[in-house]
This record gives structure tokens, sequence and C-alpha cells, in this order.
């Protein structure tokens, strides 16, 4: 029996995507060993979103080819769809391009027939859900369900149209079958997930939406908390968050992607939104949930972008005043209009830049969980420590609590929050409910 170990680069959606794959291999008879092995064959689901993605997907083909050198090496993913040749350079024995998941067994057994490199790259024009599904994860408590894939925005910046496709959404019934699995095998916690989660259902011929959906896992008995990914503004409507407000299991976190604070750059990234429509959506999220946990993207650096222009998404970040956000140096993606653009910053500024916008956002974040202290919520116990329970409430603030505490993992926990310690923090049990 061969052995195969998984390594997942990038978003929620590749953690998706590998281990369902990993099912598959299982149920061809491989056995699954832990990352790094030693193994004989190795799965690595690459990522492109950013130049540092590439640069740590190289780096690790040629530290395993290196360092397991009888080993075969699978890439596949974002960076194996739009840099093939780059991973066959780096020692790959099979790249896999993001529309052909569904023969990742088949494939490596055709490459380990004829013991030569294998590159099965298809163009992106797929325009239905492929059907990968997932019954365990790696966490015990929380599953991510993928519901969508590719994206139709083209921002001038990003590459995933390319490399992921147009839209597809997934059937509701397929979404409530492997809810009702997950269920099954433990989880109470679903992330929603997709390349643009907030495009859900217009390829679809049957009229639903993204709170169709919500509504219907909101009915699956067992499942305690439906947790978003990342979202647009212009989802927020008012329809939307009145919909969503009355179903007492989605989790009060939004993370809304922003980019930039200033209107002239997300002008010249062509977003879909102006800082008045972002900050009208914040509006109405807080209106139903005045708790809520708002977090966001912030891509800086971006071309042409002035200093005048960065102190206009400094001033907005902070006037909505987010609990985490994730900062991002811009990096030119090749064929992509941004990377054609006239005033490409250095990488000095660049970075410098997103060392100002991390440190304002740990401001930020702390003043947030400060904001905390002294109030209620719930807990998902999650892992036993050494010395404390630990999980997240439903604004995904993450808690230890005392091991003592009489609980399972998998079961909430009333809490009162009492103080912050490294960006977590810590909280005494209410009563069990």
């Amino acid at each position: 029996m061969r052995s195969i170990a998984f390594h997942t680069l990038g978003c929620k959606v590749n953690q998706y995507d590998t281990q369902a794959m990993l099912e598959l291999f299982q149920a061809a008879g491989y056995r699954v060993v832990p990352f790094p092995g030693p193994a004989d064959l190795y799965l690595v689901n690459t990522c492109t979103v950013t130049g540092t993605g590439d640069k740590k997907s190289l780096q690790l083909a040629r530290r395993l080819k290196r360092e397991h050198p009888e080993s075969h090496l699978i890439l596949c993913g974002c960076m194996a769809q739009s840099r093939p040749d780059a991973l066959l350079k780096a020692g790959a024995d099979l790249v896999l391009g993001t529309q052909r998941r569904m023969e990742v067994v088949a494939l490596t057994e055709r490459m380990l027939a004829e013991g030569k490199p294998v590159c099965a790259v298809s163009p992106v024009t797929d325009t239905v859900f492929e059907p990968l599904t997932i019954s365990s994860q790696a966490e015990h408590t929380r599953a991510t369900l993928k519901i969508q894939e590719g994206c139709d925005c083209r921002c001038t910046y990003c590459i995933i149209p390319d490399v992921r496709g147009p839209i597809r959404s997934r059937p509701m019934k397929e979404i409530c079958l492997e809810s009702e699995r997950l269920r099954d095998a433990g989880y109470r916690e679903l992330v929603l997930t997709g390349i643009h989660l907030s495009s859900y259902g217009r390829d679809l011929a049957e009229p639903v939406t993204l709170s169709d959906v919500l509504g219907a896992l909101q009915q699956i008995p067992g499942i305690l908390r439906i947790r978003l990914g990342s979202l647009e503004p212009n989802v927020i409507t008012p329809s939307f968050i009145e919909a969503i407000g009355a179903m007492d299991k989605v989790c009060p976190q939004f993370h809304l992607a922003l980019q930039s604070g200033s209107d002239s750059v997300l002008r010249r990234m062509r977003r879909r939104y102006n800082t008045e429509q972002y900050l009208r959506a914040a509006e109405r999220i807080r209106s139903v949930y005045p708790l809520a946990a708002l977090t966001t993207d912030v891509l800086t650096g971006f071309p042409g972008e002035t200093e005048a222009e960065f102190e206009e998404t400094r001033a907005f970040l902070k006037e909505i005043g987010f609990a985490r956000i994730h900062v991002f140096p811009y990096s030119p993606r090749p064929d992509t209009p941004a990377a054609a653009m006239p005033g490409q910053l250095s990488s000095a500024e660049k970075e410098s830049r997103a060392r100002i916008l991390i440190a304002d956002g740990h401001e930020m974040t702390n003043r947030w969980l400060q904001s905390w202290i002294g109030r209620e919520s719930t807990l998902l116990a999650e892992e036993r420590a050494e010395d404390c329970w630990e999980g997240y409430t439903p604004e995904y603030i993450r808690v230890r609590m005392d091991r003592e505490t009489a609980c399972e993992s998998g079961q909430i926990v009333k809490i009162r929050l009492t103080g912050v310690k490294d960006q977590r923090m810590n909280a005494t049990p209410v009563r069990e409910i």
C-alpha cells in the first residue's frame, strides 16, 4: 500500500479541495500519513494569489524533492494552473490544474505506470460545479463547506478568474446533504466558503441566493453554528441582513473584502463598490448585530498609490473599526492589467506601508478585544490543552477557558470574557447550555 502526505498553501477553498482529494486517495486504497512524511507520494495544493504564494509553492516543491528524492511529487491548485512549466522544472511528477481534481488518482497512477512526469492542465472553461465532496476534516468541531467556485469580477490586479474559471454554484440539495454528513461526523460549525461567495446562485436555473442557503442550513438539527466566508459589501443589502438576522445559527462575524479605503484606488482596481457603499454595508450589519466582528483584507502599494491615498486607507480603516485586518503588499500577477500600469511602487515602499497597516490593525484588534472584557458570549469547545479548553466565540474570538470546566469537545458553553493576552481572551463559564 502506497503512502501519501498532503499539504495546503493558501485559502480555505484550497483546504477543502485538499481534503476532497485526500478522501479520493483513501477510497483508492492509499495510506494517508501526516505531512511531512516520510511518504511515497507528496501532494501540495499550491497558491498563486500573490507573489508570496508562488514563492512558497516553489520553495516547498524544491525542498520536498531535495529531501525525498525517491518520492513522487504531485503539485496541484492555482499555481499549477497558471505556471505548470515552473512546477515541472521544480521537480513535479504530476502537475494537476484546477479543472481536473476529480482525476487526481487516475492521473497519479498513470504517472506511476509511465515513469515520467505528467502535466494535466485544461482551460478554465467549466460551467458546472465539480462533484468534490468531503466527509471529515482535521478539525474536530468546525468544517469548511465549499458551496461556490470561480469568479467573474476581473479586478485589475487579480489572476484568480484565470486559474479558477467562471462562477459555478453548488446545488442546494448537495449542500444540505454534505452538511448532514458533516453533522453526523461530529461537526457542529460549518464555515461556508467559495472563491466569490457573494455570487452564489447567479448561474443556477433555480432562483436561489446565499440567504436561501443559510436558511436551509438553519433548519438542520445538530448544526449549531453557520459562519460565512469572505463577502463583498454589495451582498449586504437590507433584505439580506434582515433575513439572516432572524437566523440564530449565523455567526456575527463578517469578513467584508475592502482592499483599499481610497475611492480612486478602488476605481483603478476595478472594484464594484466605493467607500460610501462599504460604510453603508458595515452600518447595516451593526444595526442588526451591534457587537459583530468586522474583518477585512487590505492590499497596499497598488500601482500609483500616492501617500495621500494611503492615508485615506488608514483613516477609513479606523473609521470602520475592524476587529482584524489582513494586510498584503501588492505583487504583480502575470497578464493582469495592473501589472502594466504606470506608477509601480518599489518593494521597500510597499513593505513599509504594509508594516504601518499591520501595526494599525494590531491596535484595532486589541481595542476591540478589550471592549469585550466583562461581556458574555458562547464558546464552542474545540480542544483541550494542558491547562485550558480552547475554542472560538461566534464573533471568532479565540478563547481560553479553565480546563476543569465540565464540558466535551463540540459542546457550547456560555462564558464571561475576563481578559486579553496575546490577541486571545480568557474566560470563565457562566453556565452550560
